[in-house]
């Protein structure tokens, strides 16, 4: 589909939760900062109501595409009806999907790369991330904050080659 790397960027709760009623679940600030260390300097494709979840908007030092069905435009953000129009608006060779849950499944099949913050709780949600078969993934790091409020591990995913 396209020659740049699709890389997903989540927290995830264990029975699979990302967020409800449009906002996320926890505050895990060190994620935040993860989040933004990784992203920065690269396009983030997301949904409209993932980019209208942000206190500010858009997120600064990132092309901001907001893959929608809708014809509203967004300040400071690029609009795109399909995968292919998003990917084309891109700017990076790698390519951060940061959600929601509709978006995460449309690119699940391009993906190669996961940036998964495993969070040790389960929660009541409305926003889930889709299940991933394992079988199709490979574990290239992890990195446990165990004492933490909620309890995380990030783990890092690679799709494996077939």
């Amino acid at each position: 589909m396209t020659d740049r790397q699709i890389t997903m960027i989540v927290a995830v709760a264990e029975n699979g939760a990302i967020g409800k009623d449009n906002n996320l679940l926890w505050h895990i600030s060190g994620d935040l900062k993860r989040f933004k260390a990784i992203t920065t300097e690269h396009s983030i494709i997301m949904g409209r109501k993932t980019y209208l979840s942000f206190p500010k908007r858009p997120l600064p030092d990132r092309k901001n595409i907001i893959l929608t069905t809708g014809d509203n435009t967004y300040e400071g953000a690029y609009t795109a009806k399909s995968i292919e129009q998003a990917l084309a608006l891109c700017d990076s060779d790698e390519v951060f999907i940061i959600g929601g849950e509709s978006i995460y499944r449309q690119f699940l099949p391009y993906t190669t790369k996961i940036y998964l913050t495993r969070v040790h709780r389960s929660y009541e949600a409305d926003t889930f991330f889709p299940t991933l078969n394992m079988d199709e993934w490979e574990t290239i790091d992890t990195e446990e904050h165990l004492d933490g409020e909620p309890p995380f591990t990030y783990i890092t995913l690679r799709r494996k080659e077939l």
